[in-house]
């Protein structure tokens, strides 16, 4: 080459000694993280949670008991109030809380609709 000619480097294998820098995305809290994954855990609290509870309980009751003590599910409730009191975790609770009452109201006109449905059939 000549002294006029720039050598042209790859980017990738510019300089390897360097160490390479983290990601800062990965260590930052993406503004919109919270909301979402508050709101789906939300959802899988109303879906899951009384599911478990269940679950667990029939195998310790028969099922007369099972559907005296069910009403019982309604203490995890403290876990996102807590969520929304707590400064630190305010946000994701909000959103918990959004995932909750509307995947509760989803599921319950959905079934409304569906039993309208079935009792005036067409």
């Amino acid at each position: 080459m000549s002294s006029d000619e720039t050598e042209v480097q790859d980017p990738v294998h510019e300089q390897d000694d360097q160490p390479a820098d983290p990601p800062d995305w990965w260590h930052r809290d993406h503004p919109t993280f919270s909301a979402l994954s508050g709101f789906f855990t939300g959802l899988l609290f109303v879906l899951l949670v009384p599911a478990a509870f269940v679950g667990v309980l029939s195998l310790v009751f028969d099922n007369g008991r099972v559907q005296e003590l069910f009403p019982l599910v309604l203490v995890t409730l403290v876990v996102p109030l807590y969520l929304v009191i707590s400064h630190r975790f305010r946000r994701f609770g909000t959103y918990m809380w959004i995932g909750i009452v509307s995947t509760a109201l989803v599921v319950g006109g959905v079934g409304a609709l569906v039993l309208y449905v079935l009792i005036n059939g067409s």
